[in-house]
This record gives C-alpha cells, sequence and structure tokens, in this order.
C-alpha cells in the first residue's frame, strides 16, 4: 500500500505542522489542565445540549456529548499523525491516538485526580483519531488519482 500513498509534499507538511503545534497545545490545555469543561465553560455546554434539544435531538446528554467531542478532537490528531509521519511507517499513525490519549488518561489519574481518567474517553478519542487516518488516507487516494495540474517538468523535442 506504501507505492499507492504518495508522501505529502513540503507545503502540506508545513501547512501541517503550522496547524498542529497550536491545536495540541490547545489540546493538552483542554485535557491536562485542573478545570473540567463543563465548569470551565458551562454557558457553551447548555448552548449545545439547548439547540440539539430544540433541532429534536432530545437524547443528548452531557454523557453523549463528551463522547462525540472526544472523537471530533481526536479526528485532526489523527490527520497529523497520517501526514507527518514517513509513508514507509504510515501505520504507525494508527497507534499515535490511542497512544496519546492513553497518554492523557494516565496523567489526568496521576496528577489530576478530580478530572475523570476514564476508558470510555480513550476509546472515543481512539475512534477519533482512526477516523482522522481513515479520512487522510482517503484524501491522499483521491488527489493521488487525479491528472496531475502541474506543466511536464522538461519540454519534449520534435
Amino acid at each position: 500500500m506504501g507505492s499507492l500513498l504518495p508522501p505529502p509534499r513540503r507545503f502540506t507538511r508545513l501547512w501541517a505542522l503550522a496547524l498542529g503545534i497550536p491545536f495540541l497545545l490547545g489540546l493538552a490545555a483542554l485535557t491536562l489542565t485542573p478545570s473540567r469543561i463543563e465548569r470551565a465553560m458551562p454557558n457553551l455546554l447548555d448552548l449545545v445540549l439547548g439547540t440539539a434539544h430544540r433541532l429534536g435531538w432530545e437524547s443528548l446528554d452531557f454523557t453523549r456529548l463528551e463522547i462525540i467531542a472526544n472523537i471530533l478532537v481526536f479526528v485532526p490528531v489523527g490527520i497529523l499523525a497520517f501526514v507527518l509521519l514517513p509513508r514507509r511507517v504510515w501505520p504507525l499513525a494508527l497507534l499515535v491516538g490511542p497512544l496519546l490519549s492513553l497518554g492523557i488518561e494516565t496523567a489526568q489519574r496521576v496528577a489530576l485526580p478530580h478530572r475523570a481518567a476514564t476508558v470510555t474517553d480513550i476509546v472515543a478519542n481512539s475512534t477519533g483519531a482512526l477516523v482522522g487516518v481513515v479520512f487522510a488516507i482517503l484524501c491522499t487516494l483521491l488527489l493521488a488519482s487525479r491528472p496531475s495540474q502541474r506543466p511536464p517538468s522538461r519540454l519534449e523535442t520534435s
């Protein structure tokens, strides 16, 4: 499968780093600070849940919202892992999300005992990262199958 997955362009990797570093810092701030999100932003959670209920999704509660958020927050982790790892070892991108999540949950359990470190979070985060890797692979395959927009690199002589 390595030959089907061309390496990302340098420009793509630079953008991934430029967006990925602030994202990962934000993820660390979100997951490794003492305050829980429901205490830091209760109005936002009330707004999201209220909007969902008004739209007919009455079964959405805080627990389900947290699982959905954990999945969505880790999708970029999978994309970044796939884009930034060398193609010959791209399957390691499948491990980045679960390992990062395990590290976060372990840190919460050890250093932040008032935070809830759960297996459910690890599963949700890992699912999000897997979705990100699959999305990145599909995008790579779609872009690789398109005809090149670049002009030929050398002129043909007649």
